[in-house]
């Protein structure tokens, strides 16, 4: 009995060992199989580099693989998954415009890649982790694709990226700590997606992040709490949402900035002071938006304010003084402003280093008001293109000091008032032709090639001119000293002019008075023989004997 129950003692442990062999062959075998894949492309990848480690093998058709610079170009090659037989030394591989879904494990591979462009494929999801080996990587453009969403394991590894780009998919928001492992990450393009939800947390551990761009996605209000995470932003690129309205200090914490974007944030109210707390800002786009009036006070406080760009708004005047505090602007831009009638003189009086003024494309403006642009020692180039101005006059700008006047597509009507303007057209040949809208005999004609008789104008010669007017002047000028003269003489020459009368009136009265006697005719030196006798009849009167004395 002892001997049977050792014997199947014995079995038993025999059957229990084959099967714990066989559990570890079938273990052994799955782990084989899992990765075998693995195994097939090391082995590959050990071939190649046997080969030599400079040596771009296999380069897959309708792709471009460069020996020397260690560039892979695959555009439009109808790719479906990364290649996997390339050299490991590769340090730039784009693969742009193709029909990769997902990225594999093939990637690990290429351990020396500083650019990475798989933008304008069709990917959906990335596997956590998948560039875990790429420590090198300094750009990664994922741009024009399907993601839908992203977390921080899709980025891990990333210790070296500074340029990231996912502009264009399907993101709808960004989670707490999306970017911790990007802390080198200097550039993040986010545009054009789908973004609605910012946590407050979502920027936390970019703290070397200069340039973000979250424009064209679906944000009601400026996520003024995940900004104040941005110490080192310079360039915020924030237009093409749905914000309407900026609130106080809507961009607090970004001391460093630069460059504000608002172009078509769909803004028609502004707070007095939104852009408190922007110490830096060089450069504003409100372009695009719904402001009906130029927000000058909220604006007077950005005193470092370089280039502001206000076009397609709905204000209809630029007022004097409406850009007050802007003291380093140098650059304005309104273009296409629909409801923009007219400038007022004064309305860049306070922006004296004012350098280029582009006042373009809006079809309403058709009064620039003299004035308006003197005062601006430092403009260069100025362009009134395709506005509704018919006249400018001489006193609207200092032209002799303009490098670029651009006119062109105007409503211009052409008499001796624009004389002035030929002149300096033919003083500068860079400045753009202006031709004639009206009257009817000059349209279409070239301002440049019609003289002052084209023009109307009477006096042809501008010294001639000149020298009327000082003429003019000069007459004005004795005719008034005289009449001052005369009047503060007036007094005087009232007595001198009686005593005058006077004196005429005696001599008149001495003149008419009879000669009756001989001692009048001696006192007057006459002799009485010449003094003519009386007719015999006058009178009756006998001659008188005359007797020698």
């Amino acid at each position: 009995m002892k001997g049977i129950g050792r014997h199947a003692h014995s079995d038993a442990s025999f059957r229990i060992s084959t099967m714990a062999r066989a559990r570890c062959a079938t273990r052994l075998l799955e782990v084989i199989a899992s990765n075998v894949l693995c195994v097939i492309m090391w082995s590959m990848a050990l071939l190649i580099w046997s080969g030599g480690a400079t040596a771009l093998a296999n380069c897959p058709g309708g792709c471009s693989c460069n020996d020397d610079t260690l560039v892979v170009l695959c555009e439009e090659s109808r790719l479906d998954v990364l290649p996997i037989a390339l050299n490991p030394s590769i340090q730039r591989l784009i693969i742009r415009n193709n029909k990769i879904k997902t990225i594999d494990a093939s990637l690990q591979f290429y351990t020396e890649l500083q650019h990475l462009d798989l933008s304008q494929n069709h990917l959906v999801n990335i596997p956590p982790k998948s560039f875990s080996f790429q420590k090198k990587l300094q750009e990664l453009h994922l741009n024009h694709n399907k993601l839908s969403s992203v977390s921080n394991a899709t980025f891990q590894g990333l210790n070296s990226l500074t340029v990231l780009n996912l502009k264009h998919n399907f993101l709808e928001e960004l989670t707490n700590g999306v970017f911790t492992t990007l802390p080198r990450l200097e550039e993040l393009n986010l545009g054009q997606n789908r973004i609605s939800r910012i946590d407050p947390k979502a920027f936390s551990g970019l703290s070397a992040l200069r340039i973000l761009y979250l424009d064209d996605n679906q944000l009601s209000s400026v996520p003024t709490t995940s900004f104040t995470l941005l110490g080192s932003l310079a360039e915020l690129h924030v237009g093409l949402n749905a914000f309407s309205y900026l609130p106080d200090d809507a961009f607090a914490g970004l001391n460093r900035l630069a460059v504000l974007d608002l172009n078509g944030a769909g803004l028609s109210n502004i707070s007095e002071y939104a852009f408190r707390g922007l110490p830096g800002l060089r450069s504003l786009n409100l372009f695009g938006n719904r402001l009906t009036a130029v927000p000058t006070e909220q604006l007077s406080s950005l005193t470092r304010l370089e280039e502001l760009y206000l076009g397609q708004n709905d204000f209809i005047a630029l007022e004097i003084h409406s850009f007050k505090g802007l003291k380093n602007l140098r650059l304005i831009d309104i273009t296409g402003a629909t409801q923009l009638e007219r400038t007022s003189k004064g309305t860049f009086e306070d922006n004296l280093n004012l350098e280029t003024i582009v006042l373009s494309n809006n079809k309403k403006l058709s009064v620039i008001e003299e004035g308006s642009m003197l005062g601006l020692p430092k403009l260069r180039h100025l362009s009134l293109r395709d506005n509704a101005i018919i006249a400018l006059s001489e006193t609207t700008f200092i032209g002799k000091e303009l490098r670029q006047l651009d006119l062109t597509d105007n409503p211009i009507f052409c008499d001796c008032q624009l004389l002035w303007l030929r002149e300096l057209l033919n003083d500068k040949s860079n400045f753009t032709q202006i031709q004639c809208a009206s009257p009817e005999n000059l349209k279409d004609k070239y301002l440049r090639t019609l003289n002052a008789d084209d023009l109307g104008c009477v006096l042809h010669d501008s010294r001639q001119q000149t020298i009327i007017c000082i003429i003019v002047v000069a007459c004005v000028a004795s005719v008034a000293t005289l009449v001052l003269v005369l009047y503060r003489y007036r007094k005087s020459m009232q007595e001198k002019l009686k005593d005058y009368k006077w004196n005429k009136g005696r001599k008149n009265l001495d003149y008419h008075k009879p000669i009756s006697t001989e001692e009048d005719c001696i006192v007057r030196g006459i002799h009485p023989s010449h003094y003519p006798a009386p007719p015999p009849h006058a009178s009756g009167l006998r001659p008188i004997p005359v007797t020698e004395l």
